[in-house]
């Protein structure tokens, strides 16, 4: 029954602190690990976004002056992100091996006997290029079981992606979005800056059946494969949209919502395509599969291949099923 003072507190007060408490208490085997470490990758986010909104007047846009372990320039953000998520999640005292884009290996931080049940992957700042262009960037993370038998941190971490419990995204935008799934359907959260918190708005999020929009870098397309560059003489004669930001977070996001279809194939310059297994495309698969969309890498969902490298890059398709079909239908 609500009180009289009920109509007067319309406020969302749906934390996510809450929802994880929630859906833990469905599981009463569960242990609040899994519970810990998120609302870990919630602080690190918040501390992301509060860095972002201050980039240009705390004067960390622009190169840092090293190279990550893939041969790109870092920028001051990709490396001030990455520290950051390793101190919000260092101390977590389940996590055995964190593991980031922007680093050569993983990090040890405890085996199995010592309490290590998880591994955490992450992308710290997806997009960082953008930044000083004030163009939405994020973070994705990916979460699985440590493998106690397994001693070597990269080989315990190159797990397919359908062995991940949790997986999401934080998009640092016009607000701050986060992404959530741990296996149950998609949930989305907003931060607000008043009271420091992030709120459930969206509970078992789906997207769209269809969608007539694709993002896709289309400078690239004379050396698509033939069969990407036969969909997009299709969907050019269809009267598709097209919407590529260049930030996978962002782009993800909008098709999430919208529908439609992500592609990043294999080029000439990356012919094994572009974005990497671990970090970017099986969190991102699992987080639109739970929502009721498909992903590809070449002719295989992507959270079915199994890593062999951790940095590995592999082509990507994802989004609305009816679409992600008729895109196959050209490969």
């Amino acid at each position: 029954m609500n009180s009289p003072d009920h109509d007067f507190v319309l406020d969302n007060l749906t934390s996510l602190q809450a929802h994880v408490l929630s859906e833990e208490a469905k599981h009463p085997g569960a242990q609040g690990d899994l519970s810990w470490i998120l609302s870990a990758i919630s602080l690190a986010g918040k501390t992301i976004a509060n860095k972002v909104r201050r980039a240009r007047l705390d004067d960390v846009l622009g190169a840092h002056g090293t190279e990550n372990v893939q041969g790109e320039q870092q920028l001051k953000m990709d490396v001030i992100s990455n520290e950051i998520i390793m101190r919000c999640l260092g101390d977590r005292a389940s996590i055995a091996v964190l593991a980031s884009e922007e680093d050569e290996e993983p990090r040890i931080l405890r085996r199995s006997g010592e309490g290590g049940k998880y591994c955490v992957l992450f992308d710290p700042l997806d997009g960082s290029s953008n930044l000083d262009s004030c163009v939405g960037v994020g973070t994705i993370f990916s979460v699985t079981i440590n493998d106690p038998s397994e001693s070597d941190g990269e080989k315990t971490v190159c797990q397919p992606g359908t062995r991940q419990v949790a997986a999401g995204y934080i998009l640092y935008g016009s607000s701050t979005i986060m992404c959530l799934t741990t296996g149950d359907g998609v949930d989305m959260f907003v931060l607000d800056q008043a009271i420091g918190s992030f709120l459930r708005v969206r509970t078992k999020l789906r997207i769209p059946e269809k969608g007539m929009t694709y993002s896709i870098n289309e400078a690239n397309a004379e050396t698509f494969p033939e069969g990407y560059q036969k969909y997009l003489r299709f969907a050019h004669s269809s009267g598709y949209t097209s919407r590529y930001i260049g930030s996978m977070v962002s782009d993800v996001h909008r098709t999430l919502i919208r529908g439609g279809v992500f592609i990043y194939p294999p080029t000439a310059k990356n012919p094994d395509g572009k974005l990497r297994l671990l970090y970017e495309a099986n969190p991102m698969a699992m987080l639109i599969e739970q929502a009721g969309g498909l992903s590809y890498s070449g002719d295989q969902p992507t959270m079915q291949i199994q890593p062999d490298r951790l940095h590995q890059r592999v082509p990507v398709l994802l989004g609305s099923p009816e679409e992600v079909a008729r895109v196959r239908e050209y490969l």
